[in-house]
């Protein structure tokens, strides 16, 4: 006797199981790839988002106010004439976070320096801090960076003497 021949419906549903399971191991595959691609390029992207992040710190302003780089080790840079006590700072918050400048005038209180004031930057977006000085003090600038472990020191850039409010240094703090 002759076994029945197959219906159609038969047939298909063989190669339609084969197809959901070819697909959905497919699916997993493009999602261990994306993963992976994700952790082999998140480091160098990272780096390069700080990058970024720096250049656009120290670049010439256009319409903020960005001190120029100095390098501490390769100038002679002149002593300072001042101790820290008779140094006056105005702190100014340059990162948008609230409290940022209280808390950075109280730790430069705590290292010795007198407080002139603190206040608002005319921007909240630097992305490093910075050190700037008044004509004159700049030995007592560097100092003030070495205490603060900060890479950015300058003579004043679109600040006025009259906005430090008698100090001859000022900090605007960055967001690192």
């Amino acid at each position: 006797m002759d076994a029945p021949l197959p219906t159609p419906d038969a047939l298909i549903r063989p190669w339609r199981t084969a197809t959901l399971v070819a697909s959905l191991i497919a699916a997993l595959e493009l999602v261990l790839l994306v993963a992976a691609a994700f952790l082999l390029l998140a480091k160098p992207l990272a780096h390069a988002v700080r990058h970024h992040a720096e250049a656009a710190a120290f670049a010439p302003a256009k319409k903020h106010v960005v001190a120029t780089p100095v390098v501490h080790h390769a100038a002679k840079v002149p002593a300072a004439k001042l101790s820290r006590r008779e140094t006056k700072v105005f702190v100014f918050n340059g990162n948008g976070r609230n409290g940022a400048a209280s808390a950075g005038a109280a730790t430069l209180s705590h290292l010795g320096y007198r407080i002139s004031g603190t206040g608002n930057a005319a921007h909240q977006n630097y992305a490093t801090t910075v050190v700037m000085y008044r004509r004159g003090y700049e030995g007592e600038a560097h100092r003030l960076a070495r205490d603060m472990n900060v890479q950015v020191v300058g003579p004043l850039d679109g600040l006025k003497g009259s906005a430090l409010h008698g100090g001859q240094l000022a900090v605007v703090l960055g967001a690192g």
